[in-house]
């Protein structure tokens, strides 16, 4: 039986507050207490600002994907991404400071947004994937043509009474 991730967060938590102690501890003994206490104070009010904006910055780009028709399963991964990475930033602590500072960075963001978007498809399926972010582009590779007969009869079945597939065309999906 698979245990599903979720089931190791109970494990991961106290882990990850040891950590977070140990960061605190190592970095109040480079730059001193009082300095650690005000950077993790700083870190939070910025955390909480950004949160703001980037749920209104995403609302908005919601909302104008939404009146132009056009599909808003980037603009919403874009702004779960900022969103996240300004919760992180709330959170006292070091290392979830510099988890968050990635998701709102540029390269962090970009990749986090075509995770998100990897998640979606794989939980809901191409068809709804494809409402949210728009048709996929495929590239295909160019290969031995294929000859397509079109016969009026019945084709002979093969395997255990089902008729052969026709052969498919190699590709991949570009984004």
């Amino acid at each position: 039986m698979r245990r599903s991730r979720l089931a190791y967060v109970p494990l991961a938590m106290p882990l990850w507050a040891l950590a977070e102690f140990f960061v605190f501890l190592a970095v109040s003994h480079a730059i001193g207490a009082g300095w650690a206490i005000l950077l993790l104070a700083v870190s939070t009010l910025a955390g909480v600002a950004l949160l703001r904006r980037e749920g209104i910055k995403g609302w908005r780009a919601f909302q104008q994907a939404a009146q132009e028709n056009r599909p808003p399963g980037a603009e919403v991964a874009n702004s779960l991404t900022g969103l996240g990475g300004a919760l992180l930033l709330t959170l006292p602590g070091f290392i979830t400071a510099v988890a968050g500072l990635l998701l709102l960075l540029p390269p962090g963001r970009g990749l986090a947004r075509r995770g998100i978007e990897r998640f979606a498809e794989r939980s809901l399926g191409g068809a709804a994937t494809g409402d949210l972010f728009g048709p996929r582009k495929v590239k295909v590779h160019s290969g031995a043509p294929v000859t397509v007969v079109v016969v009026d009869e019945q084709p002979a079945p093969s395997h255990g009474g089902r008729t052969q597939p026709p052969p498919a065309i190699e590709g991949e999906i570009v984004r």
